[in-house]
């Protein structure tokens, strides 16, 4: 779950991009983001704020259009933002060098135990190159003065880094360790608790930002809970931040800013733990950030999205950008309720109060505010819903989770909460509280309706989780519903009960009737599952600088290990090709490499046009009988069937894989798949002499005329030393 932040910020006033200041629009108007492809080959355009100020005077038709124009992207991309009408949305969607027009939307957020549960201990071998990668961080900020960004020992940033450092009143300086910080706003303007700075005043950048690249912190927990040395994935790595997200929401043109700086700035890695769903690939400022991104040579990665369990839930789909996952780790928080007949019942939360007393307990629905407000919605502790007087001092029982905002306001000593949800993660609350399945619900009422019912709510305990790792009920599952026959999620990772630094200036609920402040938190999300497999895609990059983003990708994707169907049981629809194992990813022996001429073909073949496809790559690429390529033919390194109801389907797929283990080498292809799915492997043998030596493949795919949701198997490529593993899905739509 992403940390409790609506988000974001104000209006740019001049033609030339000016972060952190603002004014209002027109209330008539609203802001667009304008994309324009790649940047010009050559020095015809001598100004694009110019450029963008003239389009959008003459879909206007208006000498003062150049004050609706907010914000022009010019170093990555190009492409403006602006305040405009239907009317001129309509007129420069038509215009030559438009790839698409559309609103400048409200994106959504999506932590050290989990490193050592996936097998990447704190002593694993690393290499000097690590302090020369430089992640970057789209998120809320950073809370600089936290010990996991310590620079001590650091040397210099990297020659290649080109970015800056925005200072303020509130953000003086960065170091070796934060050697860059932006921060952008085009929306409303920012609220008095907030800093008009890359300063975080909410802790979720600062808490994915260190799992990332957060330093050795020894001692560190959450009160007392969690407690161990807090790390992240690549601890000597640079860390570049852009903060986009603030109280009001993280909105598109500032993620796209933030990409545009990113990728001209020099970073390696760009970590993005937040989204939003687009049925189009060109519509998108994380997709339209990450191809360019990965035209440069830079890997995305990003999160999932937290509106699992449902299928389709997915958000960040793009193939051109890593898609990931959250799963659970060993490690879970129990509150137990005892009641005073000595009853005892076991709920889930992070309850860092300890009840020295027995207190009195009371239904929500028995203490409704009948003098106003929401009394019929008591039995839930809505907000203005419960009587003061009755709730006071005791302990209230709740028939929905909520963050205790009125229990809190009508003085209760605690919260019991209870529904039929699942419960697989933890979450704190500014009261003692515990979350607690229906099915203690009957006995709870009977106890509810004796003489002077008396409860105390436990300071929780940790407990081991038996069934780690599964994928949490709120991480969003597939399938793909932009291209079906691309598998999604890519991988998972740790995204449950993750201890990582955070925002002082924030709570621990980030709630502002809470007034516990703390330097480390623990958070659950896809928002914490993302950091991780970026912090491992740059460990990847330290030891293999040469190699392309989608090589990187490649290398998480078939070293991940297989998740257990029994538990998942939306298999690869929720956890992808596995979960996470950095180390093996070091040193795959095989990639499934792709560059941007191979997604090129691969946009040809979902119908994006020529004039389209020049603007977004910059050059004369067009689409003809031989660059028209299917779905089946980029190297994608997992292979994914769609097919309806009660429907057969054979499906081709071409893959090319390239040596990176043993110069030589011979690989056997070893197919394991469910009854009535066939796979075929041609050729099943693959011999190479060299290191960078490329071979292909066929795999046909016969998928039998389904009636359940979804099969799966896997395609292994076995030398002995590796195992090259690619999921084979086939599904209904």
């Amino acid at each position: 779950m992403a940390s409790p932040l609506s988000w974001l910020g104000l209006i740019i006033c001049t033609l030339l991009f000016i972060s952190c200041q603002a004014s209002d629009g027109d209330d008539d108007r609203k802001a667009y983001i304008v994309y324009m492809g790649d940047l010009p080959k050559d020095d015809a355009i001598s100004s694009p704020s110019l450029l963008h100020a003239s389009m959008l005077q003459e879909a206007s038709d208006s000498s003062s259009s150049s004050e609706y124009l907010l914000h022009s992207y010019k170093k990555s991309f190009n492409g403006f933002v602006a305040n405009l009408t239907g009317e001129e949305v309509k007129k420069l969607s038509n215009m030559e060098g438009i790839v698409s027009v559309f609103p400048n939307e409200k994106m959504q957020l999506f932590t050290t135990r989990s490193w050592d549960f996936i097998g990447f201990p704190q002593d694993v071998e690393r290499t000097t190159n690590e302090s020369d990668i430089i992640v970057g961080i789209i998120d809320s900020g950073i809370w600089p003065e936290s010990a996991s960004f310590n620079a001590k020992g650091f040397s210099p940033p990297p020659r290649k880094w080109k970015g800056t450092c925005q200072t303020s009143s509130n953000f003086t300086s960065c170091n070796n360790k934060i050697i860059g910080a932006r921060c952008y706003h085009t929306g409303a303007e920012v609220e008095p608790n907030e800093y008009d700075s890359p300063r975080d005043s909410d802790g979720h950048g600062t808490h994915t930002a260190s799992i990332v690249a957060g330093g050795l912190v020894s001692g560190a927990s959450l009160l007392g809970f969690g407690s161990g040395t807090a790390r992240g994935g690549v601890p000597s790595a640079r860390i570049a931040v852009y903060k986009v997200c603030w109280s009001k929401g993280c909105y598109s043109a500032d993620v796209l800013a933030a990409f545009d700086d990113a990728i001209a700035d020099g970073v390696d890695i760009i970590s993005v733990s937040l989204g939003g769903y687009s049925p189009n690939y060109f519509e998108n400022p994380i997709a339209i950030g990450a191809f360019h991104a990965l035209k440069n040579g830079i890997l995305t990665s990003t999160a999932v999205g937290n509106y699992g369990h449902d299928r389709a839930t997915i958000t960040n789909l793009w193939p051109w950008s890593l898609s990931v996952a959250a799963s659970t780790i060993d490690r879970k928080f129990v509150t137990k309720v005892q009641l005073g007949n000595n009853q005892v019942y076991e709920g889930v939360s992070i309850n860092t109060f300890q009840m020295n007393d027995m207190y009195p307990i009371i239904y929500g629905g028995d203490a409704q505010n009948t003098t106003g407000g929401n009394s019929e919605y008591s039995s839930f502790c809505d907000k203005n819903s419960l009587n003061k007087s009755l709730v006071n001092g005791k302990i209230v029982l709740c028939d929905a989770l909520n963050w205790g905002e009125e229990a809190t306001s009508a003085g209760a000593a605690g919260m019991i909460m209870r529904d039929g949800a699942l419960k697989d993660f933890s979450l704190s609350f500014s009261l003692p509280a515990s979350y607690m399945d229906w099915s203690n619900g009957t006995e709870l009422d009977q106890y509810l309706n004796s003489t002077r019912p008396t409860a105390n709510i436990h300071r929780s305990v940790e407990v081991k989780d038996e069934l780690a790792p599964f994928i949490v009920s709120f991480s969003s599952r597939g399938p793909n519903l932009i291209t079906k026959d691309i598998l999604k999620p890519d991988l998972s990772a740790p995204g449950v009960n993750i201890l990582a630094a955070w925002s002082e200036a924030s709570t621990v609920t980030g709630k502002e009737w809470d007034t516990r402040v703390v330097p480390y938190n623990i958070m659950s999300g896809t928002s914490m599952a993302c950091p991780h497999a970026s912090g491992a895609a740059a460990y990847i990059k330290s030891f293999h600088p040469t190699w392309s983003p989608s090589a990187i990708k490649s290398a998480l994707m078939t070293t991940a290990s297989p998740m257990r169907g029994e538990i998942n049981t939306d298999l690869e629809f929720a956890y992808g090709s596995g979960q996470l194992d950095p180390v093996k990813a070091a040193n795959p022996g095989l990639v499934y490499d792709a560059g941007e001429t191979d997604y090129i073909k691969f946009l040809c073949g979902e119908g994006y046009g020529n004039e389209k496809l020049q603007l977004i790559t910059g050059d004369n690429t067009s689409c003809s009988a031989d660059t028209n390529g299917t779905i089946g033919a980029l190297n994608y390194p997992s292979f994914a069937v769609s097919t309806k109801y009660k429907v057969s389907i054979t499906r081709n797929f071409t893959r090319t894989v390239t040596n990176v283990g043993t110069p030589t080498s011979t690989y056997k292809a070893n197919v394991t798949v469910p009854p009535g799915l066939s796979v075929q492997v041609e050729p099943s043998i693959l011999s190479f002499k060299s290191l960078g030596q490329k071979k292909t493949f066929s795999v046909t795919v016969r998928v039998p005329a389904l009636e359940t949701a979804i099969i799966s198997g896997s395609l292994v490529w076995n030398d002995g030393v590796y195992q090259v593993r690619s999921p084979i899905v086939a599904y209904l739509y």
